[in-house]
């Protein structure tokens, strides 16, 4: 994609890769949004939208077939490159394909471990297949330290960060899905059912279709995991909010 991508936006590093998340070594650096196109159907618009805000774009796998069906090439490919097509990899110079050869991880968590960048906003990873979709969410809660926004044409999906202030019409639409094994506990201001003295767990409580009484809402939470689901229209308040919050969590072992 000449002309997107500044010499100081993005940094590409090469490196061998390591065993564990706190020692991946990143392949690629930005200090700005990057995207992140997977294998499953992608909605044109949402496409279209998600480029107008990144300045990088990174395909899992065969989602660099996604990416040249929209007229564009990915910077970088990463994954095991058991699905991208021969005619679309015969386009990608050499260079620009990671291969990841290991088995344990889905092309999805071989790519947030081995990007470093503000905020990933993630296409093509939700809405297809049921066991695609809950290997999605799976990764991001495990890997609840990254940044990453999945989207859908009806679902804006986030880990919640330990604190997060966003600025929300009211009547908003806010669920919360724990997907960690323990306790969560949290707090909220401007939710029409507050989460305070609530514990949730996977398999227990869940906070399905809460929604805003007030612009602004506040959400802090004890231990990572929860899966944050806001609609669509709500991705540029999410990023600002995502933003403001300082606090990430612990890099897991």
């Amino acid at each position: 994609m000449p002309g997107r991508v500044s010499f100081w936006g993005l940094i590409v590093i090469c490196f061998p890769m390591w065993s564990d998340y706190s020692m991946t070594a990143k392949i690629v650096s930005t200090f700005d949004p990057l995207l992140l196109i997977g294998g499953a159907n992608v909605d044109k618009e949402e496409y279209r939208q998600a480029f107008s805000i990144c300045k990088t774009l990174v395909a899992a796998d065969s989602g660099a077939d996604t990416v040249l069906a929209m007229g564009h090439k990915p910077d970088l490919v990463i994954g095991d490159m058991d699905s991208i097509s021969d005619e679309v990899r015969a386009q990608i110079p050499p260079n620009q394909l990671h291969r990841v050869a290991e088995q344990d991880s889905t092309d999805f968590e071989k790519c947030l471990t081995r990007i470093d960048a503000p905020v990933i906003l993630g296409l093509g990873f939700l809405g297809e297949r049921a066991d695609h979709s809950v290997a999605s969410l799976s990764a991001l809660s495990r890997l609840s330290h990254i940044r990453c926004i999945l989207l859908s044409p009806h679902d804006l999906v986030v880990v919640a960060p330990p604190e997060l202030e966003l600025s929300l019409p009211i009547g908003s639409r806010v669920s919360l899905f724990p997907m960690a094994p323990g306790p969560i506990t949290g707090r909220s201001t401007g939710l029409k059912w507050p989460i305070d003295g609530l514990s949730f767990a996977a398999g227990g409580t869940i906070g399905t279709s809460n929604n805003t009484i007030a612009e602004d809402i506040h959400l802090s939470f004890d231990a990572p995991g929860m899966l944050l689901m806001l609609p669509p229209t709500a991705l540029a308040p999410l990023m600002q909010g995502l933003s403001a919050a300082p606090a990430r969590w612990p890099v897991p072992a």
